[in-house]
């Protein structure tokens, strides 16, 4: 018995290690990026316009498509629910208040950056956990160029531009499809719609989610440099490591957005 409990908490310990160990890891990346970006040109190494403008594409542009359609889905389903739960009190033209809000504050930033991690994070940390095993980030190394600023750094800008820009088109396209089942079911005219979230969104809702946004941006970086990096043992490595990065990514801003929140409330 004792030794089964002694055990457990070796376990444990090893486990916590490990998990402070990665948050380290992570503070490092990010401080070397943050780092490079600022004075990588006056020690001639900037980072790569090139391949950060790649970045945003790939984060970005080739993600509309998908973002678009949940997003469209999603603020459908938002004011079914709402006008059935509001007309159980006769409210339900009150509902364009609570879409207006939740979209804007918490299911814009929520859902573009679950979706981010499970298309752009899984990439990224397979990306990196390959070249870990071929040993190409120990020859960017030799060759004397900084692994961080050649690879962390573009995915980092990148990411903290098109995440809030990705919200921002997700929040509109949630509001727009709330907007049309708002005008069948309740015949609200697009006018009425529109002046009414005028009224209810302040530019402080909208910076809240764009705040939120960025630094699920940066979550879901540091994860997927970090779970690439602790690749090992070849190609089935690599397949549990991007799993593993999704994982804690989705946790990670599911948590994030938990402590905004309650924050928000109580100011």
């Amino acid at each position: 018995m004792r030794a089964q409990v002694a055990d457990r908490m070796e376990r444990m310990g090893r486990a916590t290690a490990a998990g402070m160990a990665e948050f380290g890891l992570g503070a490092v990346l990010l401080a070397q990026s943050i780092f490079w970006i600022a004075v990588g040109h006056r020690r001639a190494q900037p980072v790569r316009l090139d391949a950060a403008f790649e970045r945003c594409m790939e984060v970005g542009i080739r993600a509309v498509p998908i973002i678009t359609l949940m997003s469209l889905t999603i603020g459908i389903m938002l004011a079914i629910q709402g006008i059935y739960s509001l007309r159980v009190f006769g409210a339900e033209e009150q509902v364009v208040l609570g879409v207006g809000m939740s979209v804007v504050r918490e299911f814009g930033p929520l859902i573009t950056g679950i979706l981010v991690a499970g298309r752009t994070g899984s990439s990224l940390a397979a990306r990196i956990g390959t070249m870990r095993i071929s040993q190409e980030i120990d020859a960017l190394s030799v060759m004397g160029i900084n692994p961080v600023r050649f690879i962390v750094a573009p995915a980092l800008i990148a990411m903290v531009i098109m995440v809030p820009v990705l919200t921002f088109w997700s929040s509109i396209v949630m509001l727009a499809g709330s907007g049309w089942y708002i005008g069948v079911d309740l015949g609200m005219s697009w006018a009425a719609y529109i002046e009414r979230l005028i009224e209810i969104i302040k530019v402080g809702d909208v910076w809240h989610g764009l705040g939120k946004s960025a630094l699920f941006g940066v979550l879901i970086t540091l994860v997927g440099v970090i779970n690439g990096t602790l690749v090992s043992g070849g190609a089935e490595g690599v397949g549990k490591m991007t799993t593993r990065s999704v994982v804690i990514s989705i946790c990670a801003i599911i948590v994030t957005d938990m402590i905004f929140a309650f924050i928000a409330t109580r100011s």
